[in-house]
Formats: structure tokens, sequence, C-alpha cells
């Protein structure tokens, strides 16, 4: 799994995203799966340790644990796990030594688990035509640049009516705002891929995840079916980046991770002040 292949790097060209398969053992999952019991009751701005209930809109998109990498080993493991992070440094570019020496290779700048129930989802947003630098998809002179590379993981089978991510293969590319969408920030919430020109579900299995450029139209189907869809998103870019949310990695966090995992976590090094500050 380790590493690019040339058809990785063309179908992550052509479609902007790949499945990978069994990326986590059937142990990895039933680790985070435990954890996710403990956490599912977590209201929306309550704190469990150093992770924070979240949504961004509503409830109708079920719970977001942010700083998730905070809940323990299981997800700890999960910030530089050798089944994705080789093909998540090709594609930010920043593989083979490629990067700044005082930094390091990558940034997660946002990681969170989510629990959806029936009838949540969140819609169709991001594309091409957005030309947002922070989610961008470049190439150039033989080498991916991407701005943001996210890598969502299953932990439980995701199929039919599951509430699967959606997503518009080659959106990542598109110089024209999809016209089925308001031009008004896409105020159409897109939930279904029923009406949705060139949207597809992706369906997991559980230890499968999809690995994506930011810049694609992404979000997903509604759940139809009992019981929750439970999935964990680490969003990769370039050392120089900066926290998307107001969270900071905790002293006892960084004090546990491997030298490289903290590179990953906290790139920035504390401010350097006058002694008598």
């Amino acid at each position: 799994m380790p590493g690019c292949t040339e058809m990785d790097r063309y179908l992550f060209d052509l479609n902007g995203f790949l499945v990978l398969k069994n990326v986590l053992s059937d142990d990895e999952v039933a680790a985070c799966n435990t954890v996710l019991d403990e956490l599912q009751d977590t209201g929306p701005g309550e704190w469990r340790g150093y992770v924070h209930g979240h949504n961004f809109t509503g409830s109708h998109e079920g719970l977001n644990l942010q700083q998730i990498y905070e809940a323990g080993e299981p997800f700890e493991k999960l910030i530089d796990h050798p089944s994705w992070i080789d093909k998540v440094l090709h594609f930010l570019g920043t593989d083979q030594n490629n990067f700044d020496g005082l930094h390091g290779p990558c940034f997660i700048d946002e990681n969170f688990a989510s629990i959806r129930g029936p009838g949540q989802a969140i819609g169709l947003h991001s594309g091409g035509q957005e030309r947002v630098t922070r989610c961008q998809f470049r190439y150039h002179d033989g080498r991916f640049h991407c701005g943001q590379i996210n890598l969502l993981m299953a932990f439980n089978d995701i199929g039919e009516g599951d509430g699967a991510t959606m997503v518009i293969p080659g959106s990542h590319k598109s110089n024209v705002l999809h016209p089925e969408f308001d031009a008004a920030a896409m105020a159409t919430v897109a939930t279904s891929v029923d009406g949705v020109t060139g949207a597809v579900e992706v369906f997991l299995e559980a230890g499968d995840a999809i690995l994506f450029v930011d810049a694609i139209m992404h979000g997903s189907a509604a759940r139809r079916n009992p019981g929750q869809r439970r999935i964990a998103v680490y969003r990769y870019g370039p050392s120089w980046g900066f926290f998307r949310h107001n969270y900071r990695p905790s002293d006892e966090l960084l004090s546990r991770l491997s030298p490289a995992q903290r590179q990953i976590v906290m790139p920035h090094k504390r401010p350097q002040v006058p002694p008598d500050r």
C-alpha cells in the first residue's frame, strides 16, 4: 500500500480521489470504535478531555468530534499511518525530502471523527471553480502540489442507504460552478446523488478509506438506514499551514507522540520572545 503507483497518479489526477482498500486492520477498526462508543454521547460544545463536540450548521450534520487524535492511541496511530502517509505526501508534493526542512513534510490542520444517524448528512460543497489556495489542486513540472489532501477512513461498512461520501469525479479541475447549484455559495444542499448530475456515492467497507483533494466537490448522502455511519477525517497540508479552528494539540498529546508525529501535529515551534517578556 505505501507509495504511489503510476495508476494511483493517473486516477487521482483524473478523478481527484482514490479508494484505498483495507488500510486499517480489524483490530485497529475495533479499537477506534471502542473509543467512539465512549464519546458518541458528547453534545455540540461539550468537551471530553481535549476532544470537542462540534457541528458546522446544525444537528442534521450529526456529531463531529474535533481533535480526535487527542482521544488516545488508536487515533494517535492514524497521524502518520503507514498505509497512506506516503501517498498523502506524494500528492502534497512533499515526499522525497522536497519540503522545508525547518518544519517537516506536512501538517494536520483539522482532524475529527464523524458519527451520523438516520436523516443526517452534509451537502455537496467545494469544487475547483472556487480557486481556494488552501484547498487547491495543482500539478506542475511532473509533480503534484495540492493544498489539502483529506484521508477519510470508515469504521463500519458504508453501503447503499448508509450515508456514503459523495463526490463529483473531476470537479477538482472545474472552471464553472455546477449549474444545478445556486450561485450564492451553493445554497442548494444536495444530500443525495439523485438529481445531481455527475455525483457518485463512494461505498466503503470497515477499514477502507478514500483519499481526496479538498478541491473536489464532496459531501455525503443522507443516511436512510438505521444505525450509525462512523468515519474519521484527517486533513493534511503543507507544513507552513495553520490550524483551521481555534484548537491546538495538548502538551499531554505532544509528549506521547514520536518526533515524526509531533512534527506533523505541531510543526510550528513556540515563538521566541525577549527574556524579560
